[in-house]
C-alpha cells in the first residue's frame, strides 16, 4: 500500500474523497460552460481547468464557518467548497433573475454570496487583494478570529494593488493569506516575460512575509501550505504569501485564440499533469478509490451539473424595469 500522505495532514480517507468530487464537480460545470457558450446559449467562460486542486486544496484548508474568501474569477473550485452550489454558477452563466452573484448584472466569474463570506469581486484585475487586507484589518480591530484568503493570478501579482495591499499587511501584521495561482500566462504573456524575479513568492520579504511556492496540481500540498499560513494569521504572526504552480488549459477565456501565442504541444503535455487525473491516480493508489466508486462519483457530479444547467436554462430573467435595483438607493 502507498503512504497516505493525506493521513498526516490530518486528512481522512471521507475528506480527500469530498475534495476530489469537488475538484471533479468545478471541472465538469467549466466543461459544460463552454459547450453552452459554443451552442450561442451563455455568452462568456472564463475557465478554471487546470487550476481545481490549488482551488480545493486551498479552501479545505480555511475555516467555512468564519474565514472570508475573496475569489480571482477562476475560482470556481474555492466557491464551490465554501458553498456556492452548480446551480448558484449556472444561474450567474445564464444571466438570470435568481443569480446570487449579481441578479444576472455581471458577467461569469464575479463571485459574491454574502451568506458564505464570499466578497464579491470586480472586473479589473486585483482590486480584490486591497479589500482582502481591509477586511483582515477589520478583523483585527475588532479581535475576531478570522483570516481572510485571497486569490489571483500571476499578472495580477504585477500589478499595483498586489503591492499597496502586501505591503500594508506586512507592516500590521494582517491576517491574511495572499495565493497566487501561476498558471503561466496572464492571457497571452508568458511568465518569463511578467517577472524579472524566478518566483513570485520571491516577492515576500520585501513585505516581511514568508513565501512559499508548491505544486500548484496537487491539492495536498496546497492545503499544507494554506493551512500554516491560516495558523500564522490566527496567531497574530501576519500575512503570507502563497504561490500555486499549474498551467491553464483552455485558452484564457472564450473569447481567446490561445494557439496565436502556444503550441499545441505544449498544452498537450500540461495536460499529462492535469490534477483530476494524477489527484485520481493518488486515491486509486492508496485504496481510497477505485473504479467503481470513481464512476459513481461522477455520476453523480453529472446529475448535478445537468440539473443545475436545465434548471438555469429554464429559469426567468430579470425584469427590465429592475435594472437599477441595489444599484441606486431608494
Amino acid at each position: 500500500m502507498v503512504n497516505k500522505r493525506h493521513e498526516a495532514l490530518g486528512l481522512n480517507d471521507d475528506t480527500v474523497l469530498e475534495m476530489y468530487e469537488t475538484m471533479l464537480l468545478a471541472r465538469r460545470i467549466d466543461e459544460r460552460m463552454w459547450l453552452l457558450n459554443r451552442a450561442g446559449k451563455i455568452p462568456f467562460v472564463i475557465s478554471c481547468q487546470g487550476q481545481e486542486a490549488a482551488q480545493v486544496g486551498a479552501a479545505f484548508a480555511l475555516d467555512r464557518n468564519k474565514d472570508y474568501v475573496l475569489p480571482y474569477y477562476r475560482d470556481m473550485g474555492v466557491v464551490l467548497t465554501f458553498g456556492m452550489t452548480a446551480k448558484d454558477i449556472m444561474l450567474s452563466a445564464f444571466a438570470k433573475a435568481e443569480d446570487p452573484n449579481s441578479g444576472g448584472r455581471q458577467m461569469p466569474g464575479h463571485f459574491g454570496q454574502k451568506k458564505n463570506r464570499i466578497v464579491t469581486g470586480s472586473s479589473p484585475v486585483t482590486t480584490q487583494v486591497p479589500h482582502a487586507v481591509g477586511i483582515a484589518l477589520a478583523g483585527k480591530m475588532e479581535k475576531k478570529d478570522f483570516v481572510s484568503f485571497v486569490t489571483f493570478g500571476e499578472g495580477s501579482s504585477n500589478q499595483g494593488d498586489f503591492h499597496e495591499g502586501a505591503n500594508f499587511a506586512g507592516v500590521h501584521k494582517l491576517p491574511v493569506i495572499f495565493m497566487c495561482e501561476n498558471n503561466k500566462y496572464a492571457i497571452s504573456v508568458p511568465v518569463e516575460k511578467q517577472l524579472a524575479c524566478e518566483k513570485v513568492s520571491d516577492r515576500a520579504i520585501g513585505y516581511g512575509m514568508p513565501g512559499v511556492t508548491v505544486d500548484g496540481n496537487d491539492p495536498l500540498e496546497v492545503y499544507q501550505a494554506v493551512k500554516e499560513a491560516a495558523g500564522r494569521g490566527r496567531r497574530g504572526e501576519g500575512p503570507s504569501l502563497i504561490e500555486t504552480v499549474s498551467y491553464r488549459l483552455t485558452p484564457h477565456s472564450s473569447d481567446d485564440d490561445d494557439r496565436s501565442y502556444r503550441a499545441p504541444d505544449e498544452v498537450a503535455e500540461a495536460k499529462t499533469l492535469d490534477p483530476i487525473i494524477t489527484f485520481g491516480a493518488y486515491l486509486k493508489e492508496t485504496g481510497v478509490m477505485d473504479d467503481n466508486l470513481e464512476s459513481q462519483i461522477n455520476d453523480r457530479v453529472m446529475k448535478i451539473v445537468n440539473e443545475a444547467t436545465d434548471y438555469a436554462e429554464n429559469a426567468p430573467y430579470a425584469e427590465p424595469e429592475h435594472a437599477l435595483n441595489y444599484v441606486y438607493g431608494d
